[in-house]
C-alpha cells in the first residue's frame, strides 16, 4: 500500500510540474520582428526599422549610413569588423514627445548607447554633446560597469538604474524611452528603471556634476534626433518603432 501512494504521488507531482511548465510556456508573449501589429498601429506606432534596409538611418552629420551598419539577420548591426564606414547613426526625423520601444543586444564586454534629442550641426562632432543617453553594456564584463551609473539602462552619467534587469550579453532586451514634455521614463526589459525631468533647476545641477558639465548644449534641447551609438562593439539593434504622444 505504502509503495502505491508514493507511486501516485511521484505520478501527481510529475503532472503538476508538466501542467506548469505549460502554462509558462504560453504565458511568453509571441513577437514578429520588425513588424507591427494591428493594435500597434491603431495606437499610433511607425516602425523606424524595416529588417531588410538601413532606410530611414544615417550617420551624423551625414546624408549616409556607413558600411559597418548592417542588416544581420532582421537587426541592424554595427560591425567592427570592418575598416571604413564607421560612427553613430540617427534617425531622419526629429522627435519631441514619443514613446520609444527597441530591442538590443551587445557582444561580450561590449558598450553601446541610445542617445536621444540629438541635435544635429556641424558645429557638434558627436552626438552626445547634445543628447543624454540611456546606456547599453555588457553589465557583466565591460568596464564601465564597475562606475555608477555607467551600467545598463542607465541615464549615462546622471541616473543609476533602480533595480538590475538586464540580461546577460548575448540575449535580446526590450528598451523604452518615454518623453512627455520634459518628464522622462526609461523602462528595461518591463521594469520603469529610470526617471527624471529636464530643463529644470535640478537637472542643470546635476548635469554640472557630471561628465557633461563642461559641453555648454549638453540636455538643452527639448527635441532631437534618436542616435544609436558606435562605441566600437558589436551590438545589434531590431523591432525598432516610436509612436508620438499629443
Amino acid at each position: 500500500m505504502k509503495t502505491y501512494f508514493t507511486f501516485a504521488f511521484a505520478l501527481s507531482l510529475m503532472v503538476a510540474c508538466q501542467t506548469k511548465k505549460q502554462d509558462v510556456q504560453q504565458d511568453e508573449p509571441t513577437i514578429t520582428e520588425n513588424m507591427l501589429t494591428e493594435k500597434q498601429k491603431a495606437e499610433g506606432w511607425v516602425l523606424l526599422f524595416d529588417g531588410k534596409t538601413t532606410n530611414g538611418w544615417r550617420n551624423f552629420n551625414s546624408n549616409n549610413i556607413g558600411a559597418a551598419w548592417v542588416v544581420d539577420n532582421g537587426a541592424l548591426h554595427f560591425d567592427n569588423t570592418k575598416t571604413e564606414g564607421k560612427g553613430d547613426i540617427i534617425t531622419d526625423a526629429e522627435y519631441e514627445n514619443f514613446e520609444f520601444s527597441i530591442e538590443w543586444k551587445i557582444d561580450s564586454c561590449g558598450n553601446s548607447g541610445i542617445i536621444f534629442n540629438v541635435v544635429e550641426d556641424p558645429k557638434y562632432k558627436y552626438v552626445w554633446l547634445t543628447g543624454p543617453e540611456m546606456q547599453v553594456l555588457d553589465n557583466d564584463c565591460h568596464p564601465d560597469a564597475k562606475i555608477i551609473k555607467h551600467r545598463a539602462g542607465d541615464l549615462y552619467d546622471l541616473i543609476s538604474c533602480s533595480t538590475e534587469t538586464v540580461k546577460p550579453a548575448g540575449e535580446w532586451n526590450q528598451a523604452r524611452i518615454v518623453s512627455e514634455n520634459g518628464n522622462y521614463q526609461f523602462w528595461l526589459n518591463g521594469t520603469n528603471v529610470v526617471n527624471f525631468t529636464m530643463h529644470t533647476p535640478e537637472w542643470d545641477a546635476m548635469v554640472a556634476g557630471s561628465k557633461f558639465k563642461d559641453m555648454p548644449d549638453f540636455g538643452k534641447a527639448t527635441k532631437g534626433h534618436i542616435a544609436l551609438q558606435d562605441h566600437g562593439d558589436k551590438v545589434w539593434y531590431r523591432n525598432i518603432m516610436i509612436r508620438v504622444l499629443d
